[in-house]
């Protein structure tokens, strides 16, 4: 009796090997990619180069020069604290996790309704949404501010997550909308028919399911408003309330910046975004290739 096992196996392996010599990568391909990576990250290696050195170096010698003095730390915790860099970041938090926990309940809901159930008006409420991304944010610069100071919001930390809210409801359900439509009826079939509300059926079905559309939803409305800058210089003139966008450019004066403590400031600004990229990427990546393949 014979077998094939053997063949099957030079035949899976001569494949393998194949794959792998096809994964190797044309060294100009790989020498243009290195380059175009280090171009790319031009800005922030000169970020760093500026926030290692001091004013007076900077005034005398200029940027291409080679630093005289090298300040590694102090003017990271010059910005800190002399700077309230520290205190700016805790007023970011304030205003975005609210913010993003607000947006994502209320357009998962409004989602799950639109994706789900038929009415008469289903398309017309879906287009309302839709229509509200396509306004130009800076043309409600007066009517929000109106709105804020009749509302007795003004320099309040809830006036800027209202507002968050509100501008970013219509792109967060025009995602999660169409992605909850892919989702098959068989599965909220079958949980009805077992006993399953239709809350149950949002949260213990739905929202699991669309975890990936959610992650990367968290991670472009984090960044959104966690380094928005508009909405904090209209709605907050407090300094003790400024988000940390407005604090750090607060920081550049009328006749003189020290600008190695300003850039030390924006890098530290820049910290919690990167992070809560780094931990989410991969359903970031999930979310962005939804409907790619089958």
């Amino acid at each position: 009796m014979t077998t094939t096992t053997p063949t099957v196996a030079v035949l899976t392996g001569s494949t393998a090997v194949q794959t792998r010599r096809k994964r190797r990568y044309n060294p100009l391909f790989l020498l243009f990619m290195v380059f175009f990576t280090l171009f790319w990250l031009i800005p922030v290696f000169s970020a760093f180069y500026t926030a290692i050195r001091t004013q007076g170096d900077l005034t005398m010698n200029g940027f291409f020069s080679l630093p005289r003095e090298i300040k590694i730390t102090e003017n990271f915790l010059t910005a800190w604290e002399r700077g309230r860099v520290g205190t700016y970041l805790g007023n970011s938090f304030i205003i975005t996790i609210p913010s993003l926990i607000g947006m994502l309940s209320l357009s998962s809901l409004a989602a799950f309704a639109l994706a789900r159930y038929k009415f008469r008006a289903n398309l017309l409420v879906y287009f309302m949404f839709v229509t509200g991304t396509m306004l130009p944010f800076q043309i409600m610069m007066i009517p929000v501010f109106s709105l804020t100071s009749w509302a007795g919001l003004y320099n309040q930390f809830g006036g800027v997550i209202m507002i968050h809210v509100a501008f970013q409801l219509g792109f967060c359900t025009f995602v999660l909308r169409n992605f909850m439509r892919t989702v098959p009826s068989e599965i909220l079939e079958a949980a009805r028919m077992d006993g399953a509300g239709e809350f149950r059926l949002y949260w213990q079905i739905m929202m699991p399911l669309s975890l990936p559309a959610l992650a990367a939803l968290a991670t472009l409305e984090f960044t959104w408003v966690f380094n928005d800058y508009l909405w904090a210089i209209v709605l907050i003139n407090d300094g003790s309330k400024k988000p940390v966008t407005a604090g750090v450019a607060a920081l550049r004066g009328q006749f003189l910046t020290d600008w190695p403590i300003l850039i030390a400031g924006a890098l530290i600004a820049t910290i919690p975004t990167v992070i809560v990229f780094t931990f989410l990427q991969r359903y970031f990546i999930q979310g962005l290739t939804l409907g790619s393949g089958k």
